[in-house]
């Protein structure tokens, strides 16, 4: 149906489900979402499995089309509905937002699974000694290197104007200052680029809304 909404499966205290939401409230996308994951509906159902056979969330449904992994499906979303504006077309500038994202992918969810799974949650395997601390000293690194990039004076990663990429990194920066077990540097440039976002009604909703 042309006027059915988009069905976003997964919860709403989880990371990579509120990068959805917080796009859709950006772009004006009306959706629905459905308890999936930790604490609600298993993914490990045989319902689930047929949607994602790795069991994660979150599962998007739009229309008849299944979609998994939330970094593409939010770039799937902005070029189904037009959204230049946060995730532009010309390859030199599209380039600088995919770097971003796949930084965030890599190397700082595997610092956020010690620093945070691991350090503050307690939770297996994570929470191997060795691996929080390496997982501490990894985030505290890459926050500073936010840092560095930041004291340009940009207000957003990209330059002037918001884009996708602020969007994963925003909730990776939330979680930076939610996380607790270790002494952390003071990074004025990452600081003051969390209260720019906090300017944004979507990401007081999704990302700085007291969930780590």
């Amino acid at each position: 149906m042309a006027d059915e909404k988009l069905r976003i499966l997964g919860r709403p205290n989880s990371f990579n489900v509120r990068k959805l939401l917080w796009l859709c409230d950006e772009i004006a996308l009306p959706y629905t979402r459905e308890d999936w994951g930790r604490g609600f509906t298993p993914t490990h159902t045989p319902e689930f499995l047929r949607l994602n056979p790795v069991a994660q969330i979150p599962v998007v449904l739009d229309g008849d089309l299944v979609l998994r992994e939330s970094n593409a499906i939010m770039r799937y979303l902005c070029l189904k509905h037009g959204a230049e504006w946060i995730y532009p077309s010309p390859p030199e500038k599209r380039v600088r937002v995919e770097q971003w994202m796949d930084w965030v992918a890599y190397d700082l969810t595997h610092a956020m699974r010690g620093a945070f799974l691991g350090g503050q949650l307690q939770e297996a395997p994570w929470n191997n000694p060795w691996f929080v601390e390496q997982g501490r000293k990894d985030f505290t690194h890459a926050i500073g290197l936010l840092d560095g990039e930041l004291a340009d004076g940009r207000p957003f990663l990209c330059g002037e104007g918001f884009t996708l990429a602020d969007i994963p990194m925003g909730l990776v920066v939330n979680r930076w200052f939610a996380v607790k077990g270790f002494d952390k540097p003071d990074y004025p440039h990452v600081s003051a680029y969390f209260e720019r976002l906090s300017e944004r009604p979507p990401y007081l909703k999704h990302g700085r809304n007291g969930l780590p």
